[in-house]
């Protein structure tokens, strides 16, 4: 497996990332997640992708650095999903452990994310990755 960080212009984030991020985030269309990511990349916004040995992307990381008082510096995974057709492969594994030595690299203490709470096969998973439980999301919808 081969796992490459994507800069903006970089063609293959539409025609290899999108459509394994899309089994995620269905809201997504080309030109919004350009947008998203034309205007998240100057705040830190980073997209990772693996590779099959067949050079098929099998999976999608959206992440950035942040800093804020209740984590210091963290590395915050916006999304990570692996091809439908490739879980329970290493795909999810291999991609957080990719995630976990840029926290390193950077200076962070945590890697954190949020996962909706429909998403009990994504929560198994992350409890076998040693990640803990350790705090609600909340939010408001607003006009």
């Amino acid at each position: 497996m081969k796992i490459i960080d994507l800069e903006p212009g970089d063609e293959r984030l539409v025609s290899d990332l999108l459509p394994v991020l899309l089994e995620l985030r269905p809201h997504l269309d080309e030109n919004l997640f350009r947008e998203i990511y034309d205007e998240g990349h100057g705040s830190g916004l980073r997209f990772t992708a693996a590779y099959d040995d067949e050079g098929r992307c099998v999976g999608a990381a959206g992440w950035r650095v942040v800093v804020n008082t209740s984590t210091v510096r963290s590395l915050y995974v916006d999304d990570l999903v692996a091809a439908s057709d490739t879980r329970s492969t290493g795909v999810g594994h291999r991609l957080l452990a990719h995630l976990e030595d840029h926290a390193r690299v950077a200076g962070c203490r945590l890697l954190t994310l949020d996962s909706g709470t429909q998403r009990t096969d994504a929560h198994r998973f992350y409890l076998r990755e040693r990640m803990s439980i350790s705090a609600f999301h909340f939010q408001k919808p607003l006009d």
